[in-house]
């Protein structure tokens, strides 16, 4: 471990080594200049269960406009990731406007289902790094508690008897984990032991404070029992589990036992949750124009596919595609966040990249946390930039599977 954390120091200091070009300061850089997150809350009984996606969105933008005090006539284009709401690019263009984002302000939404957060991040600094604009906002919502990723019909069958693949597109989300955790023989136990570790790490955490340099609070209004709204002001995750064991963990009944070998459960799989996240970017240079404080550096991101059937592998091949791309090895990263879709795939990604476990999800993942679809990607880059701030670490590397079978992995560089 000594020697690894030498030999990745010793790649930082060598002048021309791809490290040294990661970390190097340029005018052109894209820099994020702010990133937040609302707390996440558990779907159709936490804090956000009464809460509708567009308010979500109008709360996260309030925040950033608030909290950078940029003039928000200079944000030329806003990109929200969101998967389950077909209206929510229309949704997301009212809520900038009411946010105080003049009309000029443009938006839209993009679906990459679970990744749609980091895509949205990777399409505003590529369009600020092509010249399309200066300044951007991503960010990405969800509201599992009104919808989800489930298929309302069965694809058309003139297309899908071509191709098993294509088949194998409709598979829900808990099938393709059971596939996991039955191909690669990841046992029911090693599941558990994962995910109690998510949640002891998250729960540590929040006593520590440490998501406070992360979470914004949000004002909003919640339904009780009697049905009478009052307003609530929402400050922290509420899907944490304290005292989670492995052992509890073992008691808790299969969640898919028809499609296998009953190995993912409510406990070791990420939770419905509702949330959102942003991130402000912008060029090097326009931050230091503006004054804007720059607390990462967006170095890159990518894709690949796989299988759809065992599509929770995802991050196994979109890692190694980003790190190759820019000269580097897991061991030059800092901070490794992959979200926790399931422990299978968790498990097998851990394993097969043989990742330092200290360096994966620190403060938990989404198992603990849980997954707002649209918003984790954006979520990684927040969680993991405040813990490479806390820790004094630099390289932080995020990614997550993607339903019907890819990978998307993202690459950053702490500046504070």
């Amino acid at each position: 471990m000594a020697v690894e954390r030498l030999g990745s120091i010793l790649k930082h200091l060598s002048p021309g080594s791809p490290l040294s070009t990661l970390t190097s300061k340029n005018a052109d850089d894209v820099v994020i200049t702010l990133a937040i997150r609302t707390p996440l809350t558990k779907a159709r009984k936490g804090g956000f269960k009464d809460t509708t996606l567009e308010y979500l969105a109008y709360a996260i933008l309030k925040e950033v406009k608030e909290r950078s005090n940029i003039d928000p006539a200079l944000v030329e284009d806003i990109a929200m990731g969101n998967v389950s709401d077909g209206k929510a690019a229309y949704k997301l263009r009212a809520a900038a406007l009411a946010a105080g984002f003049p009309n000029t302000s443009s938006a839209y939404s993009v679906n990459r289902f679970c990744s749609s957060g980091l895509k949205a991040t990777a399409d505003i600094a590529h369009a600020i790094s092509n010249g399309s604009i200066e300044v951007g906002i991503a960010m990405g919502a969800e509201s599992m508690t009104i919808g989800g990723d489930a298929l309302e019909k069965p694809f058309d069958e003139e297309v899908t008897k071509h191709s098993q693949e294509s088949v194998d597109c409709m598979q829900p989300m808990g099938w393709t984990s059971e596939n996991v955790s039955a191909d690669f023989g990841i046992s029911r136990q090693e599941m558990d032991k994962y995910a109690a570790e998510s949640f002891q790490r998250a729960e540590r955490a929040q006593k520590d404070g440490l998501f406070a340099d992360e979470i914004v609070p949000i004002k909003t209004r919640v339904k009780d029992a009697n049905g009478e709204w009052k307003e609530v002001t929402l400050t922290a995750d509420d899907g944490i589990r304290p005292g989670t064991t492995a052992e509890s963990l073992g008691k808790i009944r299969a969640a898919f036992p028809q499609w296998g070998n009953g190995a993912t459960t409510g406990g070791n799989a990420s939770q419905v949750t509702d949330g959102a996240a942003a991130v402000l970017l912008m060029k090097r240079s326009t931050a230091i124009k503006l004054g804007q404080p720059i607390l990462a550096k967006y170095v890159g991101s990518t894709v690949a596919g796989l299988a759809p059937r065992i599509m929770g592998i995802g991050p196994t091949v979109a890692i190694p595609k980003l790190l190759a791309q820019h000269g580097l090895t897991l061991a030059d990263v800092d901070v490794v966040e992959i979200n926790e879709a399931f422990a299978s795939m968790a498990v097998y990604c851990r394993d097969k990249l043989a990742l330092d476990w200290a360096k994966m999800n620190p403060r938990g993942g989404a198992i603990a946390l849980g997954h707002p679809l649209g918003a984790t990607g954006a979520r990684q880059i927040v969680t993991g930039l405040a813990e490479c701030r806390k820790s004094g670490k630099k390289i932080l590397l995020t990614s997550m599977c993607i339903g019907t079978g890819m990978g998307m992995a993202g690459l950053f560089v702490n500046e504070q």
